[in-house]
């Protein structure tokens, strides 16, 4: 016999059939009703046993957190809140849960608790809602780009370049921590290490893609990235994933509009193929607010929200506009920003952002034209000498969620920026390569998955975004 599945059950008009169904059990009531789960769906179908016809000693395993084989007749449903229930006339226990031990009982938990049993917090529907979502999202992404003739590129994990000039990035070694090899002059001799030289966990795979761009025209990535940021925050992680696409002769208008579209069109098709999940994540969030003071609460219900950001075009603003408004503010003349705008050149904090989305705009917003000292040294100059052809998309909660730019494909101008940043041209000779070969204007952007995954869910924090946190002095599980 087929196993079925929950979801499909719950939709089923096939009644008085046979059927068998394996999940856990989330509740038991009065010896008789037991709730069964199996992650196919938020919801759980009811199966109704006849207790005197079981064995008492089987029936003191069905326990929260348990799973069962259970084989029965789909019927129609006597009680409320459900079309069909399971008549239960066979039931295995395929593994127990000691109610004195299992965390996950039904009452409501704290999302502190739940991070501390990252393991099991899936099995709540909050959770399960999430990854759901996430799921979908990555589907999302993977389909827009396969539509829109991008090939899938896998960029290196292992890197010996820093592509953002951050410097903060996780060493990869095998050499021993206590007694390294040293050179003559007493420095770690990386000579002896196992690729030869000083390698790190990847912050980024754009300068990889963009050598594949140039050749298979659009390319991106999809994979985990890196960054030994010590920030113990709500918006930052140490392992996450990061979506990168890079087009050859896209110029800075033409990356801005794929990056619209492309986030108009994933949400709009997690919309689509996720609303019973969403329509949850939103009652949690609407019962969460309620507790907070009016102007904390979120603006839009989520579903609304997420059908704003699909109906409305993005607002695009230059930085050198954007700092004007800023320096013009109430919350900047009374001193209320924690990082106060002065002068030109700044570089904008979350803060900034927020107000210009939130309160300024009241959309999405794309900042373009950023001061080159503040930016990374692959993106291409304008013709003023001061900015770059540099673009962030502004979200309303989350900041920045989208960070990109027109790279510079001037072999001389790229020589002379590599040169201002003291930068070891020999580290990235390849890369010069691309602009010495065919070279030609071309684009690219990354896009943070969990801040997507953020947004879409409505939740407040990104270790609850992502299966398994790395963070600060956290590596569990």
């Amino acid at each position: 016999m087929r196993l079925a599945t929950i979801k499909e059950l719950l939709s089923s008009k096939n009644l008085l059939q046979e059927i068998t169904v394996k999940g856990w059990v989330r509740t038991f009531r009065s010896n008789r009703f037991i709730a069964l789960n199996d992650g196919s769906t938020l919801n759980t179908i009811q199966c109704v046993v006849d207790f005197e016809n079981f064995d008492e000693d089987v029936l003191k395993k069905v326990n929260t957190g348990a799973a069962l084989k259970i084989t029965g007749t789909l019927v129609e449903s006597q009680g409320r809140g459900q079309s069909v229930e399971i008549q239960v006339t066979a039931l295995e226990v395929l593994g127990v849960a000691d109610p004195e031990e299992y965390p996950i009982q039904p009452k409501k938990h704290s999302l502190e608790f739940l991070r501390e049993k990252a393991h099991l917090r899936i099995r709540t529907n909050t959770f399960a809602a999430i990854m759901r979502v996430r799921s979908t999202l990555a589907f999302a992404i993977h389909n827009y780009f396969r539509e829109n003739g991008f090939n899938y590129f896998h960029a290196p994990i292992i890197t010996g370049s820093d592509a953002e000039g951050a410097g903060e990035m996780f060493r990869v070694t095998t050499l021993d921590e206590k007694k390294p090899p040293l050179t003559e002059d007493g420095a770690v001799n990386y000579k002896e290490d196992f690729f030869g030289k000083e390698t790190n966990l990847t912050v980024s795979g754009q300068l990889e893609a963009e050598a594949y761009a140039m050749a298979l025209g659009k390319v991106y990535t999809f994979g985990p990235t890196f960054r030994a940021e010590n920030s113990n925050t709500s918006r930052h992680l140490a392992e996450f994933w990061m979506v990168e696409p890079e087009m050859a002769f896209f110029d800075l208008d033409a990356n801005m509009d794929l990056a619209e579209d492309f986030i108009k069109n994933v949400i709009s098709y997690t919309l689509t193929h996720c609303q019973e999940d969403l329509e949850f994540l939103e009652n949690r969030l609407l019962d969460e607010e309620k507790s907070k003071p009016q102007a904390q609460r979120s603006a839009m219900p989520l579903i609304e929200k997420l059908k704003f950001v699909v109906d409305n075009n993005f607002k695009r603003v230059s930085y050198t506009e954007a700092i004007e408004i800023l320096k013009n503010c109430k919350p900047n003349k009374k001193k209320q920003f924690q990082y106060p705008i002065e002068e030109w050149g700044t570089d904008l904090q979350s803060e900034h952002e927020r107000y210009l989305v939130e309160k300024h705009f009241n959309c999405p917003v794309i900042l373009f034209d950023y001061p080159a000292k503040i930016k990374a040294f692959y993106m291409r100059l304008n013709e003023d000498g001061k900015t770059v052809r540099a673009m962030d998309i502004l979200f309303p909660g989350i900041g920045e969620i989208v960070g990109g730019s027109q790279r510079e494909e001037r072999l001389d101008v790229l020589k002379e920026k590599i040169k201002e940043l003291d930068i070891d041209e020999k580290e990235l000779w390849w890369y010069l390569d691309l602009r010495k070969f065919g070279t030609a204007e071309h684009s690219g952007f990354g896009l943070g998955f969990e801040r997507l995954v953020l947004f879409a869910t409505g939740m407040g924090n990104i270790r609850d975004v992502i299966p398994f946190p790395r963070t600060p002095q956290n590596a569990e599980f």
